[in-house]
């Protein structure tokens, strides 16, 4: 059967439940470090902001950025406490930040954002193309119905936001893909959101990754957390597609597969 808008749905109570995998998927990730420091290619220290998901901050982010970091990145946070949503100041606060580390590097700056945080990356990236080098998204929903997210009246409650009203922030309409090379990284076991809302039209400079993760586990997964240090290791202005092919196949199915 084909999905549709109309036949789509929120993940399942099986799917929403395996959301509890993500402190397994943390304990591969620590036990994965020296395969991944050996594997994984070194960066060549351009600034890389990495944006939180709902109702999480910097220290979510913290085992990514801190891997990042090890690669020859200098890795930022987004330094706003809890992300509760666009409230009030948080977007402007944002497009400071990103103007801030591209003139204190002297570079373009990376943006990487689990799911809200994806979506505000993307965003960010529309505004200042001439400051973002590429935006990775992992198990972001920014295409489709919104509610086909278990979280979508949380995000309502504390943002003070009505979901419908998503497209009238910074940047536009967020399932316009940025003027940047992006990537996006999701999962079809998330219990969270949709997978099909979490995936890009391929384009010339934009792709999907696919890893199998939880959504809330996605920012420490180990095949999640290569497929970031690959992306973000390209020669600016030299972006290429993910290249899935041999061993790495057995970690990253075929996006593209019915």
């Amino acid at each position: 059967m084909t999905i549709t808008a109309q036949t789509l749905k929120a993940p399942s109570r099986l799917l929403f439940a395996l959301e509890l995998r993500t402190l397994p998927e943390l304990g591969g990730f620590i036990a994965a470090l020296p395969l991944l420091t050996a594997l994984a290619p070194s960066g060549d220290g351009h600034p890389v902001m990495v944006l939180p998901g709902l109702i999480t901050g910097d220290s979510v982010t913290l085992p990514l950025r801190m891997f990042l970091r090890s690669k020859g990145y200098s890795t930022f946070g987004w330094e706003q406490g809890r992300n509760f949503g666009p409230r009030p100041g948080v977007e402007e606060k944002m497009l400071d930040r990103v103007k801030q580390l591209a003139d204190v590097h002297g570079r373009k700056v990376s943006l990487v954002g689990w799911s809200l945080g994806g979506i505000y990356a993307r965003q960010l990236a529309k505004v200042l193309p001439d400051e973002v080098r590429c935006v990775i998204t992992l198990g972001s929903p920014f295409n489709g119905d919104p509610r086909h997210t278990n979280a979508w009246r949380l995000y309502e409650r504390k943002s003070g936001h009505r979901i419908d009203d998503r497209q009238r922030h910074i940047g536009g309409p967020i399932d316009i893909p940025p003027p940047v090379p992006t990537t996006a990284i999701f999962s079809r076991s998330d219990g969270i959101c949709a997978w099909q809302n979490c995936v890009e039209k391929d384009g010339p400079i934009a792709e999907n990754i696919e890893v199998k993760a939880s959504h809330c586990g996605l920012g420490h997964h180990p095949a999640a957390v290569f497929a970031v240090a690959d992306r973000l290791a390209q020669p600016e202005g030299q972006w290429k597609p993910f290249d899935r092919n041999g061993a790495r196949g057995l970690f990253f199915p075929d996006p593209k597969r019915a």
